[in-house]
């Protein structure tokens, strides 16, 4: 296991060569950063799958707060998937980091199958990094990075020491403390998640802050949903077009939240808000009541409150079926006008 830690500090030391560069690792001063102007996670998530010893696919992207800012396809550079994605940082450490995850990527997948022999691991198999820190301007840095196999946490760094997940397998412990030997690495990690990290986020914070201060207001309407079972009703209340992304949504009696609500995932809509619907199976003796309360940022504090009065349908075919009735009202009275003169002109 002595291939990614020479690959990695290879890269290193071209990111502190000149005046433009990045802190060089050992720094673990951070006051040299401004406060930030709000607080989110950067968080960077890895999804690396092997089909068998030779042949690997990663891809990655990095997140802040509810905002994807970069994608890492599998043998490609960071793109920028934002107009400030950059942050603060000029083109020259934005090189030097392009060339550190590469240097990264590449020494990851070679050491991935090693230990896959060491442990007699059978092919397929995915493993996933979640990994960042999050700047908040009067509280500790906190810092995270967490490595998982076919989707259960095995391995975690915390501090400066490799440490096996609860109630993971005996083979995350032999990986720990393999790694644990390997200073360099440690040090190198311990560098970017405490000194690059914090500096990303930051200018990240304060290049995007309009996006990241974004409110929308959300739209709120009721409908029915396929009856549960004789005499019952599913009550649906979809919300939809807000943002950022939490919300909550209940089915309320008065001031008394009703148990048995289900709420479905929260989805994304193509413009970037959000949707999400929550159901309610009742008695159809028991619907009459109740309703759906709505709270988001946007709302300044003042709650969307809809009454269940009824059978329900979604608001477009309301609105479509009163302008049909209007379409053929003023048809009928248009040919009934028509008629008339040309019955007076007869006489």
């Amino acid at each position: 296991m002595e291939c990614w830690p020479v690959l990695l500090l290879w890269g290193l030391p071209q990111m502190w060569a000149s005046p433009d560069a990045l802190p060089p690792p050992g720094s673990s001063d951070h006051h040299f950063l401004p406060p930030p102007p709000s607080s989110a996670p950067l968080r960077f998530l890895q999804i690396s799958s092997f089909a068998n010893s030779s042949w690997t696919r990663t891809d990655g992207s990095f997140w802040l707060g509810a905002l994807q800012t970069h994608s890492w396809s599998n043998g490609s550079d960071i793109s920028f998937l934002r107009p400030w994605s950059q942050g603060k940082l000029s083109n020259h450490p934005w090189e030097q980091l392009q060339q550190v995850f590469w240097v990264y990527r590449s020494s990851f997948t070679r050491e991935i199958p090693g230990f896959a022999k060491m442990l007699h691991l059978d092919y397929p198999f995915v493993v996933q990094v979640s990994a960042g820190c999050e700047v908040h301007p009067r509280r500790p840095l906190k810092t995270f990075f967490h490595s998982a196999f076919q989707g259960s946490d095995i391995l975690s760094f915390q501090g400066t020491s490799w440490v096996p997940a609860p109630d993971a397998p005996h083979g995350a412990e032999v990986v720990s403390n393999e790694l644990n030997k390997d200073l360099l690495v440690k040090s190198t990690l311990e560098w970017f998640l405490n000194v690059i990290c914090p500096l990303l986020v930051t200018g990240l914070l304060e290049a995007g802050k309009q996006d990241l201060e974004k409110q929308v207001k959300p739209e709120a309407w009721l409908s029915n949903g396929p009856p549960p079972g004789p005499g019952r009703l599913l009550l649906v209340c979809h919300v939809s077009g807000f943002y950022p992304e939490p919300v909550w949504v209940r089915w309320m009696r008065g001031q008394q939240e009703q148990p048995g609500a289900q709420q479905g995932d929260v989805l994304p809509n193509a413009d970037e808000t959000w949707y999400v619907r929550v159901t309610l199976d009742v008695a159809a003796g028991e619907a009459a009541g109740l309703t759906c309360r709505v709270r988001h940022s946007s709302l300044g504090g003042q709650d969307i409150v809809l009454y269940w009065e009824g059978s329900h349908v979604p608001v477009g075919w309301i609105v479509a079926a009163v302008l049909a009735s209007l379409l053929l009202v003023g048809g009928g009275v248009t040919f009934w006008l028509k008629k008339r003169r040309s019955y007076q002109h007869m006489l």
